[in-house]
């Protein structure tokens, strides 16, 4: 069976020059609107609540967090300015921005941060749950000092590399006292950002405006951002080339014209900014069924699926085989070698049979429903390549297709589905959204979270230890082992490592310029004349 594409770009990675930076002559200028292609909606936009790029690439305008990245991906100050901990790594503290005041005009103190950790992160935020999983109290001696006290040690670089996603805050006197995951100011969002919100329609577009009291005096330079929701990839590709749009992020436009767009001097196609959000495609298997408790027939999947092949026919060139849960971009905890799965038709069918799944009327083994996330374009590409690659082994799939709150509630709170597939983002360090796939113990509901029915005390043990190990030599050995069990088990397969698109036009300055950019607050960003 045949099942492929032209491979148009070779091999290209999509990068075009230096995007962002500033030419000498230029200063910037002050003023304008840059609208931002938003390819689906989420129920929460609350960066306390929920770590997602499609909150982050909204409420990150807003909310900020403890810690940001620089250029060079390094933890720098945001609504923390200065940190310190104990050599044991029970006790982080930090130093809290004096002077900066939440939208609604009320002070930032050392409380919010108090409530949002214990309330928000510790109970409801995916990732957030795991990595606080022994946060005992955080303590507030003044109003802007936050001591942070542990359980168990926290590493400080795991922590900063954390607070980057997972150290958002809200005010503790909109939350507290309330259903916080029904709080109107969820999709209000409430912060300290340079920009405020002004208005949230639903389907069409969200508008937030220059905050005249923002702290970091000077900034934004721009004086609104809209968000439009532009479902069809077509018309949204044609929004940007008719100037409507200027912004489109997390390869949410199709390939191809992503591919003609680059060679269009109009706009910047590239994967400069996305560093810090390395990507893989995953098959996500509910082990409530009775075919996928079995191991041997996740391995079966695994083997009846030519990831090379997609890779190169399906997203012209640009993506490679995933070969764990730490992406090879991550020198630090990276570790090669691994158990791999490698594309065998025959291997799967044996696999199959010998775990008492032989087919049967119409060379039919079982039927399954595969789920894909409404993210991009690439997933609904690997889920038809899913369907059709497990149809020769007996295996037929309906695929079921859902908007993102449809999708995000079938399969991390009510767990309706056989098989899903989406997106897996690594975000610096393992414990901070990597380990948490496959760690138990998550709330039924948080997204991007271990809730597959699978559980593993040894795992769990592993996962535990190397987020508490404060040598980094052993710290990366505990995660070479949890990886070779992982891959071993295999509960979600990681299987196409690449790195997010941005189509942008060309008269934006200084975007795209910190390895988590579209993410990020934008209070520099600026429009050329």
């Amino acid at each position: 069976m045949q099942i492929g594409r032209r491979d148009l770009l070779a091999g290209a990675a999509l990068a075009v020059g230096l995007p962002g930076a500033v030419r000498a002559q230029e200063q910037p200028r002050r003023g304008g609107t840059v609208t931002v292609h938003m390819g689906s909606e989420q129920r929460i936009l609350n960066g306390s609540l929920r770590a997602s790029t499609g909150v982050y690439v909204v409420a990150a305008k807003m909310q900020e967090p403890l810690v940001e990245l620089d250029g060079e991906g390094r933890p720098v100050p945001m609504l923390a300015v200065a940190w310190q901990s104990a050599p044991d790594g029970l006790t982080h503290t930090f130093r809290l921005r004096q002077g900066v005041r939440w939208h609604d005009g009320k002070p930032f103190t050392s409380a919010d941060v108090q409530y949002t950790a214990m309330e928000m992160w510790k109970k409801h935020l995916n990732y957030g749950t795991a990595l606080q999983l022994y946060l005992e109290a955080v303590e507030t001696p003044d109003p802007h000092t936050a001591v942070f006290r542990y359980s168990r040690p926290m590493p400080q670089d795991l922590l900063l590399r954390a607070m980057v996603d997972l150290g958002y805050v809200s005010p503790k006197h909109v939350f507290e006292g309330t259903n916080v995951l029904e709080n109107p100011a969820n999709t209000a969002p409430i912060g300290t950002g340079p920009f405020r919100f002004v208005q949230y329609e639903r389907g069409q577009f969200i508008i937030a405006d220059r905050n005249p009291d923002y702290w970091n005096t000077g900034y934004p330079y721009l004086d609104r951002i809209v968000w439009r929701f532009i479902t069809d990839k077509a018309a949204a590709t044609a929004a940007m080339e008719a100037g409507q749009v200027q912004l489109s992020p997390y390869s949410s436009l199709p390939l191809a014209d992503m591919d003609r767009l680059r060679k269009d001097p109009r706009f910047i196609v590239s994967t400069r900014g996305n560093e810090g959000n390395a990507v893989t495609n995953t098959v996500e298997f509910n082990c409530r069924r009775d075919f996928f408790k079995d191991v041997r027939v996740r391995r079966a999947i695994c083997h009846a699926l030519d990831v090379d092949f997609f890779c190169e026919n399906f997203l012209y060139g640009f993506g490679k085989r995933g070969t764990g849960p730490i992406p090879s971009s991550s020198p630090d905890f990276y570790t090669p070698g691994m158990p791999q799965y490698e594309f065998d038709r025959r291997k799967a069918e044996r696999l199959l049979d010998e775990a008492g799944f032989r087919r049967g009327a119409g060379g039919v083994r079982f039927r399954v429903r595969l789920l894909p996330a409404p993210w991009g374009e690439d997933i609904a590409l690997w889920a038809t390549f899913i369907q059709q690659s497990l149809q020769p082994i007996g295996i037929p799939v309906e695929i079921v297709r859902r908007d993102a709150a449809g999708f995000l509630t079938a399969v991390y709170r009510d767990h309706d589905f056989d098989l899903a597939t989406g997106w897996h983002q690594y975000r610096n360090d393992p414990a901070v959204s990597t380990t948490v796939w496959y760690r138990s113990g998550s709330p039924p509901g948080s997204p991007w979270t271990n809730q597959f029915g699978w559980q593993s005390d040894e795992v769990d043990r592993l996962i535990d230890d190397a987020a508490s190990e404060l040598d980094p030599a052993r710290r990366k050995a505990k995660y070479a082992e949890f990886t070779r069990k992982v891959l071993e088990e295999v509960p979600v397969w990681m299987a196409i490592e690449r790195q997010f698109i941005s189509v942008t036009s060309a008269r934006l300055r200084n975007h795209h310029n910190t390895p988590r950019w579209p993410s990020s607050h934008w209070s520099d960003l600026w429009i050329a004349s």
